[in-house]
């Protein structure tokens, strides 16, 4: 560990100098010239349908899998029409059709989707960088990137490894990385996910750049049964995040610290002014009085949603995240956390108004943080047609049933502890997992096709989206620490720094909160609650079946596992996770 710490630190050390004086230099600019959002008229511009990417065709009625070549370009996009083009990064198969967010990519069960990832971007970041928490460094300049498909299984040399990373052209390529064209298998449950960066120490400036994008993996003998909204119309990914914005239309990132003499420009949790829909400010789309499917995923860098009508229209609630749930739940709210997708169907034939507003109240950061403001607390408005009209499109009383979870069958138990690390001024500097930094060896060895039950303790005030790369979970149980016992295990991880001596005892554990009713089914992601102990039963094995993966999982580079609040992930909650056989 220390051998590898140490040339991160070299790499670093290279370019901390450049850094610095960079940063000094523009952070006053950066100050002056932000945009004020509250000059642009929101619901001006229509909801784009990002462009959709097959990874399959038809061969005498037979699907095949084709080769997709996706490149990640500097481009400039109109996040309003009153904002000037503002320079991104930008998934597509050309510069001239990149979008942020990508294009959405469409798979079909059993039918395997390759993509040649391809770096053009330039030699220098459009964001300010902050290499003091061990970011890949490249010896030749570039910016390193690479894409993980969130919410995916399969092999490891194609889950997009933090250290997997490449320049343009692959001149340089991290320590882990495999190939240059990632494979999908494809033979998961059907659901959704989104692809984006990961590359060590630079998901939270890459994404802010703009390098995000949707997948969609649709099983037509599963689900053509229960007659959902289908079709590009009545069927639509929402991609959401939010951003600010500098006069001249560029992204605005603070460029100091909360810790400047630590760090010097990394802070806890970047939060936007504007809500961004599809790659567009408070965006609007007319709709018809029918039922809707809207896949959402908050793709913020830290802000959490609690999404709401603004007339009192429900969710229904058919899937969280990359599966389905087994029955639909109706809902006046969903609360997402960065990182989470939720598949709803809205049925606007019972809209009491013409038009509705999408609305968010969740504080930020979240839970404890500042309320919204007139900007943040908008999101999107429908524009709902006069005319009533014959609906084919069906909610089911059942949606998919997968085999039950057991905690009985669960081979071992493990402790996680989430932990924040905090200067002189109780300034947050790091936050790690287990009292662990990324380097350290693995301690997480799970066995392939087995279950097993983790007890995350957050003892911070924030909220932490828990994100297993190959796991799926369910949550058994939510429950508050006690006082006592909250201080006690802070001051054992405070000497000793090691969660499993630390753990709590199940005398220091109070009252049991609820999982919500659209949460208590599959997940990737889910919210761990600060002060409280969230049990999961995590499976190594397909949800759906009995079958082994069709990879083998205890191949380098292995997988990972992190806090989605990307400012966090990138110093430095991400720990390795290790698959064994």
């Amino acid at each position: 560990m220390d051998s590898m710490l140490c040339r991160r630190r070299m790499n670093i050390a290279m370019v901390l100098i450049l850094t610095l004086t960079w940063l000094g230099g523009i952070c006053g600019e950066f100050e002056e010239q932000l945009f004020e959002v509250g000059k642009l008229k929101m619901f001006v511009d229509e909801l784009p349908d990002m462009p959709r990417l097959h990874g399959f065709h038809s061969v005498h009625g037979v699907l095949k899998p084709i080769s997709l070549q996706i490149g990640m370009f500097y481009t400039k996009w109109k996040f309003h029409r009153d904002l000037p083009p503002t320079p991104v990064f930008a998934y597509g198969t050309s510069r001239r059709s990149a979008t942020v967010p990508g294009p959405t990519i469409e798979a079909v069960y059993g039918v395997d989707t390759y993509v040649t990832w391809r770096n053009h971007l330039p030699s220098s970041h459009i964001l300010p960088l902050d290499l003091t928490i061990s970011p890949a460094a490249p010896k030749y300049g570039g910016i390193p990137t690479v894409v993980h498909l969130h919410g995916g299984i399969h092999e490891p040399s194609s889950d997009g490894n933090a250290d997997a990373w490449f320049t343009a052209g692959f001149r340089e390529t991290g320590p882990k990385w495999t190939k240059t064209t990632m494979h999908y298998e494809n033979m998961q449950q059907p659901g959704n996910m989104w692809y984006h960066d990961h590359a060590m120490g630079l998901t939270r400036v890459n994404l802010l750049a703009g390098l995000v994008g949707a997948y969609i993996l649709r099983h037509n003998t599963v689900e053509a049964p229960l007659r959902l909204p289908t079709g590009n119309e009545f069927d639509r990914p929402l991609v959401v995040f939010d951003r600010s914005f500098r006069k001249d239309g560029s992204i605005y990132m603070n460029a100091t610290g909360n810790n400047p003499s630590i760090h010097p420009q990394w802070q806890p949790e970047y939060f936007g002014d504007a809500i961004i829909v599809n790659g567009k400010a408070w965006p609007r789309l007319s709709v018809r009085r029918r039922k809707y499917r809207f896949r959402i995923i908050n793709a913020s860098n830290a802000r959490f949603f609690r999404f709401f009508f603004s007339n009192g229209l429900d969710f229904v609630v058919v899937g969280s995240d990359s599966a389905y749930l087994s029955k639909p739940v109706t809902t006046k709210s969903v609360l997402l956390s960065p990182s989470e997708i939720v598949d709803v169907v809205v049925d606007f034939s019972k809209s009491p108004s013409r038009t509705v507003v999408l609305a968010n109240d969740a504080p930020y950061p979240y839970p404890g943080g500042d309320p919204v403001n007139e900007e943040s607390g908008k999101v999107m408005k429908f524009i709902v047609s006069d005319d009533y009209e014959a609906d084919t499109w069906t909610i089911p009383n059942k949606l998919i049933n997968y085999p039950p979870a057991d905690v009985s069958n669960a081979v071992l138990t493990r402790y996680i502890s989430m932990y924040e690390y905090v200067s002189d001024s109780d300034e947050p500097t790091h936050l790690y997992v287990n009292g662990l930094p990324y380097d350290a060896p693995v301690t997480e060895t799970p066995k392939a096709g087995t279950t097993e039950v983790w007890e995350v303790i957050n003892l911070t005030e924030d909220n932490h989206p828990l994100h297993i790369h190959l796991g799926l979970f369910k949550v058994v149980e939510q429950t508050a620490l006690l006082a006592a016992g909250l201080e006690e295990f802070t001051g054992c991880m405070t000497k000793y720094n090691d969660a499993v001596m630390c753990r709590i005892s199940k005398y220091a554990r109070g009252k049991k909160t609820a999982v919500t009713a659209h949460e208590r089914g599959w997940k990737n992601v889910f919210k761990m609650m600060p002060g409280h102990v969230t049990r999961i039963l995590v499976r190594f094995s397909y949800i759906h079946s009995n079958a082994s993966y069709p990879f083998d999982p205890t191949q380098e580079p292995g997988y990972v596992y992190h806090c989605h609040i990307l400012d966090h992930e990138d110093n430095m909650m991400m720990r390795p996770l290790k698959v064994i056989k």
